[in-house]
């Protein structure tokens, strides 16, 4: 089962502004990065979201309820210029997968002919 990381939020006396910086979605060995406050102290988290196979709520727990591992100052930075990098690749992939779907006249005459269809469906 997939956790979403942007409801992890326990102890909920020490977690708060939960910011959620790369999720890998809803796959199994889903891991995620945030930038949270925790105990007061702005930080770095990490989790896995939990999968279908072997962690139901993911890791780290704490009392049965799932937690970010807080990750040490001095790695923090390194992490997050990384996440970025990511994120970075991620739009870039995206991009490119929008460019190649417009660049295909057939595929976009058919897509433009179903929602005319389903125009008319709708009178």
């Amino acid at each position: 089962m997939y956790i979403d990381p942007q409801t992890v939020i326990s102890p909920k006396n020490k977690v708060s502004r939960v910011k959620v910086l790369f999720d890998r979605g809803p796959v199994d060995h889903s891991w995620s990065i945030a930038r949270l406050t925790y105990d007061g102290n702005d930080c770095i988290g990490i989790r896995w979201n939990g999968d279908s196979k072997e962690s139901k709520k993911g890791v780290p727990l704490a009392n049965a309820h799932p937690v970010w591992f807080i990750l040490p100052k001095e790695i923090a930075g390194a992490i997050e210029e990384k996440v970025g990098e990511l994120n970075g690749e991620r739009e870039a992939k995206l991009l490119d997968g929008y460019r190649q779907m417009a660049a295909d006249q057939e595929q976009e005459a058919e897509a433009e002919e179903w929602v005319e269809g389903l125009i008319g469906d709708a009178y």
